[in-house]
């Protein structure tokens, strides 16, 4: 795969310093040098210490990177939203986990994506997971295609440039929701269980904002926005704050409305290409189970 830029800086500069601000890694530029990739200029291949001029081209081709030979194929298909050859936006249907664990090492999106690259014929199939969901939680999960495409992501997501909106059935004592506010609650382990999160005042800053959809008697719909990234988030904010989600009977959700599973789900995603700069936005309708009851 191949990247080019033009130097367009009256000073000189070395070419490992221009590469650096196009985002290029000390890693991926090591993988470049050593694993058969290369580094040109105007068309000549240069080293990382050949100086620029004004308007040289520089161009790197960066070597394939083939496949994890230890992740194992999941042939389930995927329900791609968006791709192009460097981003893959697919609908995470509930019970499947994003990625393989010790004990489970097969049947995530991992290897579902895995097994689509495959059959597709791809050359890069490393499996690159930019925004994850819990195992149970519905919607839109964005991969990189690429290393090089994951390091760029991967600093919007440390810039809190990538947003992902989710809703949320919930019940319990609904006069605490208001029209829009924000959970401003510590979140840390609960030590009674190995999987568990709770508010603890020694826990981690933890800020969630919602807005109420819809409520009656029994649920209310929330549209909520993450601006921390704690484990259980959302689940632990909204039972402390006596709402919990239907069906997360970890947090005491009600398991009586039709649900089994945390009723979550990432319905908004929005980042810029880390190539083109184009604002991207995609939106996925709830999953069935919840829209029936949204609808009942």
């Amino acid at each position: 795969m191949e990247f080019s830029w033009s130097f367009q800086k009256e000073q000189t500069q070395q070419v490992k310093y221009f590469l650096k601000e196009q985002g290029i890694s000390k890693g991926l530029l090591a993988k470049i040098k050593f694993q058969g990739g290369q580094i040109k200029v105007n068309g000549k291949v240069e080293n990382v210490l050949f100086s620029l001029s004004y308007n040289d081209m520089v161009t790197i081709v960066i070597p394939d990177e083939g496949e994890h030979e230890t992740l194992l194929l999941d042939e389930t298909p995927i329900e791609i939203v968006f791709e192009d050859e460097h981003l893959l936006v697919v609908n995470k249907p509930a019970g499947v986990s994003s990625i393989p664990a010790q004990y489970h090492p097969n049947y995530t999106m991992a290897n579902r994506v895995k097994a689509y690259y495959k059959r597709q014929g791809y050359v890069n199939q490393v499996i690159h997971v930019v925004t994850r969901l819990d195992r149970d939680t519905t919607g839109l999960m964005l991969f990189a295609k690429h290393g090089f495409a994951h390091a760029k992501l991967d600093v919007q997501l440390r810039e809190k440039k990538v947003v992902k909106k989710y809703q949320a059935l919930v019940s319990g004592s609904l006069e605490r929701l208001m029209d829009h506010a924000e959970i401003n609650l510590p979140i840390g382990r609960d030590y009674t269980s190995l999987l568990r999160r709770k508010v603890s005042e020694d826990g981690q800053i933890a800020k969630t904002e919602y807005w109420l959809e819809a409520k009656q008697k029994e649920l209310a719909l929330v549209d909520i926005q993450l601006h921390t990234g704690r484990t259980h988030q959302i689940r632990v904010h909204f039972s402390a704050l006596g709402c919990a989600l239907l069906g997360d009977e970890m947090y005491e959700g009600r398991m009586d409305l039709g649900i089994t599973r945390q009723a979550l789900h990432c319905y908004a995603l929005r980042f810029d290409h880390p190539f083109t700069n184009e604002s991207l936005a995609f939106q996925q309708p709830l999953a069935e189970d919840m829209a029936k009851l949204v609808r009942q």
